[in-house]
C-alpha cells in the first residue's frame, strides 16, 4: 500500500510517500480502507520526538490518528462491524508506528464508530481526535444547559467543535478568537471576544455575573485568566497546560472511546455539529499540510485525501 513514512524523528522534510506492506489484522481489529485522514498538531509534534518520553515509537513510522473510511475485512471475534461499513475513528494504539496517513490501517473496534451520514469523508476525518478531545473536556467539567462557558481558541480545530458541543448542550458560550475569526465564531453559536492582554476584563464586561466553566484549547495564560473568572476551579479543563490539574482544574488527554464517537456522530447527523475543513490536500502533500499546521493559523481542520489504488 501507499503510505507516508518517516525513518526517524524529523519535520515535514522527512516525510516520504512510499510502498509498505499492508497491515496485519489482529483479533478484535478491522482493516479500514482510508478515504481521508485528519491532520493534527500532535502528528508533527510526535514526529519531532516531543512525545518520546511518553510513547513507544517505532520506525518506519506512519503518522496520523484520525481516519474515515470503509471496513475492508474484519479480524477474529469482531461482531461490531462488517465489510462495507463506513466508519471513522481515532486510531491510537499502545505503541506508535502504523497510523492513518495510508491507504489501509488496522484498528481495534474500540477506536471506531459508524461514520455520520451527514458528513463527507473529509469532514468525518476531521472529527475524531479534535471532537473527542472537546467532548471529553466538556464531560470532565460537567457542562450543562444554562451554563456560561468561556472557550479559548474557539476558531481552532478543537475549539470550533467544542463550541458547538457546548451550545448543543444548552450552554451560553463566549469564545476567544482573533478579530478576523469573530464572524466564524458567531456562526458556531458563540459570542466572540478578542484574546490577548485585557481578556479577563472583556469577558467580565460580557458576563458581569461570572462564568460557570472554562475550556482551555490553546495554553499560554488561558488557565490563569480562566481561574480569575471562575468561582470553582474544578470546572476548568485544559488540553494544553498540565499545570491546570495542580491549580484545581483538569488536564485532559484524549482517549479512544466508541461511545463518545457515536455521540459526536449523532450530533452531526442531528445538524448540531458541523466541521469546517480549512483545506484538503492529497496524501502526497502531507509535508505541506504539516507546514500549514505549524503556522497555527488554521481555521477548523486540515485533511488529507487518500486516493484509491
Amino acid at each position: 500500500m501507499k503510505a507516508i513514512t518517516l525513518n526517524g524523528y524529523g519535520g515535514p522534510e522527512a516525510l516520504r510517500l512510499t510502498d509498505i506492506p499492508d497491515p496485519k489484522v489482529a483479533p478484535g481489529e478491522v482493516l479500514v480502507r482510508v478515504k481521508a485522514a485528519g491532520v493534527n498538531p500532535v502528528d508533527w509534534k510526535l514526529a519531532e520526538g516531543r512525545l518520546d518520553r511518553l510513547m513507544e515509537t517505532h520506525f518506519p513510522l506512519v503518522p496520523g490518528w484520525d481516519v474515515a473510511g470503509v471496513v475492508e475485512r474484519v479480524g477474529f471475534d469482531v461482531e461490531e462491524f462488517a465489510p462495507g461499513d463506513e466508519v471513522f475513528g481515532y486510531i491510537r494504539k499502545d505503541s506508535v508506528q502504523r497510523g492513518g496517513y495510508a491507504e489501509l490501517v488496522s484498528a481495534h473496534v474500540r477506536m471506531l464508530a459508524l461514520k455520520p451520514a451527514a458528513l463527507s469523508w473529509e469532514q468525518a476525518a476531521g472529527v475524531p481526535l479534535a471532537g473527542l478531545t472537546a467532548y471529553q473536556a466538556i464531560k470532565r467539567v460537567g457542562i450543562r444547559a444554562g451554563d456560561t462557558v468561556l472557550a479559548h481558541a474557539a476558531a481552532g480545530g478543537v475549539g470550533s467543535l467544542g463550541v458547538q458541543i457546548a451550545v448543543a448542550l444548552g450552554a451560553r458560550v463566549i469564545g476567544t478568537a482573533s478579530t478576523h475569526n469573530h464572524d466564524f465564531v458567531r456562526r458556531l453559536g458563540a459570542e466572540p471576544v478578542t484574546y490577548g492582554a485585557g481578556l479577563a476584563g472583556r469577558v467580565a464586561e460580557l458576563t458581569p455575573e461570572g462564568i460557570d466553566a472554562a475550556l482551555d484549547f490553546v495554553g499560554a495564560d488561558a488557565v490563569d485568566v480562566s481561574l480569575r473568572l471562575l468561582e470553582r476551579p474544578e470546572r476548568l479543563a485544559s488540553i494544553a497546560d498540565p499545570e491546570a490539574a495542580a491549580k484545581g482544574g483538569h488536564y485532559v488527554w484524549v482517549r479512544p472511546d466508541p461511545g463518545d464517537l457515536a455521540a459526536l456522530a449523532g450530533l452531526a447527523d442531528a445538524g448540531e455539529l458541523a466541521v469546517h475543513v480549512d483545506r484538503v490536500l492529497p496524501l502526497a502533500e502531507a509535508a505541506e499540510a504539516w507546514r500549514l499546521s505549524r503556522l497555527g493559523r488554521t481555521r477548523g481542520k486540515l485533511v488529507l485525501s487518500v486516493e484509491e489504488r
